[in-house]
């Protein structure tokens, strides 16, 4: 299991931001947590769920253990998260 930041940095109100992702959602959410991103910044709803991280976040996730990632790791990372996303949903939605 590992977390990724890709190395976007996309101009948004004065900052700029990247993506993290990881191997499972838990992960991800747990990663995020540690380093004090907030939830907030979650998109569950994008194209693929993901953490908007800042590049200072993005150095800091680096700092405990992340992984600068290439594109083609990010895609294959964000569609396993949209499969793993769509399975809960679904669950819950069973219940």
């Amino acid at each position: 299991m590992a977390i990724y930041v890709d190395f976007m940095q996309i101009e948004f109100k004065g900052y700029k931001w990247c993506h993290m992702l990881a191997d499972s959602l838990q992960e991800l959410h747990d990663f995020a947590a540690l380093i004090e991103v907030d939830s907030r910044l979650f998109h569950r709803h994008a194209s693929y769920p993901h953490y908007d991280v800042t590049v200072q976040m993005r150095e800091t996730a680096i700092e405990y253990g992340a992984i600068p990632a290439n594109r083609k790791k990010i895609i294959e990372c964000a569609k396993k998260l949209k499969v793993e996303l769509q399975e809960q949903i679904a669950q819950s939605e069973d219940c």
